[in-house]
């Protein structure tokens, strides 16, 4: 397994939100979780990302324990989040919000990271001079996934893509995902969307007050009676 997590914990202040999560992901896999608002997901994200610290348990990344690692060792081990939201750098241009994706490369390499990026999302480079802020919705998740893509990294963890954007720019963020996937890229994919995520899941997790109650290949817990209640409207 590329990523494991053994009984982790985080807490707000006094309020546990992750209660003993084991999770584990497979090199070159797409693992999504689902769940309700409040559930956690985001909080698992963030402790995986070493932004939100963890209060017990250990995370696993290529064998190494990354529990207490600071954020920007794991950006270096090849871990990058897109986060909920999409938080890019609304008074920059794009293309300079995708470099700072890149500020541990230098020279060609960094060159070379941002003509990927300008091949995998064309509308990009046609607004590589425009303030990010001024984007729409779509696109600026394109720059969040571009920019965290510029790191070149082994473990995407993606927060909520699909939030917020019509269901056919939605759609195409998806897609843009499996082909991440189907270049090797591992993803881990929370969203709200449960049916979208899990039809495109190799495996997923379903998350529940900061535990996990379910997992299992996505297309078995697309038939689960549970989720199609709780997260399907079946």
């Amino acid at each position: 397994m590329l990523l494991q997590t053994h009984g982790l914990t985080s807490h707000y202040g006094r309020i546990q939100a992750l209660k003993g999560v084991d999770i584990a992901v497979a090199e070159g896999e797409l693992v999504a979780l689902v769940g309700a608002n409040g559930a956690g997901k985001t909080t698992l994200l963030r402790t995986l990302s070493g932004v939100q610290p963890a209060s017990g348990g250990s995370i696993t990344y290529a064998d190494a324990d990354i529990t207490a690692s600071a954020p920007y060792r794991r950006v270096a081990l090849g871990i990058a989040q897109v986060p909920e939201g999409r938080q890019v750098f609304g008074p920059m241009n794009v293309e300079d919000n995708l470099r700072l994706g890149a500020y541990r490369r230098r020279g060609d390499d960094a060159e070379a990271a941002l003509e990927a990026q300008f091949a995998r999302f064309p509308v990009l480079k046609q607004r590589r001079t425009q303030a990010a802020g001024t984007l729409s919705g779509g696109e600026q998740q394109m720059l969040a996934m571009g920019r965290a893509l510029m790191a070149r990294p082994r473990l995407l963890l993606l927060d909520e893509p699909s939030m917020g954007l019509a269901p056919k720019i939605a759609e195409q963020i998806l897609d843009i995902v499996c082909g991440l996937r189907a270049d090797g890229m591992t993803v881990f994919l929370v969203e709200q969307n449960a049916f979208a995520a899990l039809s495109i899941a190799d495996r997923g997790y379903v998350l529940e007050t900061g535990r996990v109650v379910l997992e299992g290949p996505g297309r078995h817990l697309l038939a689960d009676e549970q989720v199609q209640q709780a997260y399907l409207g079946v």
